[in-house]
């Protein structure tokens, strides 16, 4: 599976606003957003990148639109942290089969 990762995104930015963070990734279907991270630190970073790709991966497994509404019903219920998406991809991070079969193109 091809996943595009774009940098400076302003969707990003509205995420890391949102989270009060400076730096921010956000998974839209097939592509990860970046704000203020560069995709080669990001591709380097092996944690970040397997939560973000299980994502993509939860996108795969539901479908578009249903993931997004179960993604915002889970988060208005039980908070970001405790949202059951979240939680099952940090569970990710340490695991490297979230990356099997993943090719990244960045859009520079």
């Amino acid at each position: 599976m091809k996943v595009i990762i774009k940098q400076n995104a302003w969707i990003a930015w509205l995420a890391a606003m949102k989270l009060n963070t400076r730096r921010a990734a956000i998974v839209i279907g097939k592509t990860i957003y970046l704000w203020n991270i560069t995709a080669d630190e990001f591709l380097n970073d092996k944690e970040w990148l397997c939560h973000e790709t299980a994502h993509v991966g939860q996108y795969k497994e539901h479908g578009f639109l249903r993931f997004l509404f179960l993604y915002l019903m889970e988060s208005i219920k039980n908070g970001y942290a405790a949202n059951r998406f979240e939680i099952a991809a940090r569970a990710m991070e340490k695991k490297g089969t979230a990356l099997e079969g993943i090719e990244f193109l960045v859009e520079r």
